[in-house]
């Protein structure tokens, strides 16, 4: 992909269910229902955690009432746990760079430098490139799969999302919570002062990090989901791209 290619309006294709989301109840592109977490398939921490090490940043935490637990980082390749590295995108300080090609998102800042953290990524997440804004930012947030998801899984009907016309609000949904797909954080990813239905997000699943899975958007851990947020005003630039030129 050529470097105009990279930063072009996002794909008219992938934007087709914004245009249709204030009519639909496919209100999110991340459908992706998370398994439960993977028994037995790491050794538990050492009970001493060295200031300022992986451990310590990835340690068990309890947010906002909800515990999140710790991520084996033995089983992580430890280029995708979050690290400070020299910036290989040029882009102005302050904007997320997602390289789909990588599965790394830069946070770009000061001095030639970035924050990289390592992400997973579902079909959505290759359907679009470009450049967009992160419009909205929401700590714990609701999830609402859509109609298609909860035909196929009837045990999801529960959280079958209902537009209420006179508020203009959606009702139903999954609450905030360690297994909900949207996982700590969540990121909203607009064009033109429209919603794309795409997010970067937390998410419970180790194990994808790195990896292309079957659905959802921009997945990262949550401990990485919850430090990205921190660090990430309403109205900061967003770029994707498969096309970007690594040196690290």
């Amino acid at each position: 992909m050529s470097e105009n290619e990279a930063v072009s309006s996002l794909s008219r294709r992938a934007f087709l269910a914004a245009a249709a989301g204030a009519a639909t109840v496919s209100l999110s592109a991340c459908v992706s229902v998370p398994s439960e977490p993977r028994p037995n398939a790491f050794v538990e921490p050492e009970p001493v955690i060295p200031p300022g090490s992986n451990r310590e940043m990835y340690a068990a935490m309890v947010d906002d009432g909800h515990e999140i637990p710790a991520v084996p980082i033995e089983s992580i390749d430890p280029q995708f746990l979050r690290q400070e590295v020299s910036d290989p995108t040029g882009e102005t300080p302050g904007t997320i760079v997602v390289d789909t090609s990588q599965h790394f998102l830069y946070l770009v800042r000061e001095g030639g430098r970035a924050m990289r953290y390592g992400v997973g990524l579902g079909r959505a997440g290759f359907e679009w490139s470009g450049r967009a804004e992160i419009a909205r930012k929401q700590a714990w947030p609701k999830w609402y799969p859509p109609a298609e998801m909860i035909d196929r899984e009837p045990d999801l009907e529960k959280y079958r999302p209902e537009y209420d016309k006179a508020s203009g609000e959606w009702r139903g949904g999954m609450e905030g919570g360690i297994m909900n797909p949207l996982g700590a954080r969540a990121l909203y990813i607009y064009e033109d002062g429209k919603d794309t239905l795409y997010r970067v997000h937390g998410s419970p699943e180790w194990w994808t990090i790195g990896k292309s899975v079957s659905s959802g958007c921009v997945r990262m851990l949550n401990q990485d989901a919850i430090d990205l947020y921190g660090r990430v005003p309403v109205g900061s630039p967003i770029l994707v791209t498969s096309g970007l030129e690594i040196t690290v």
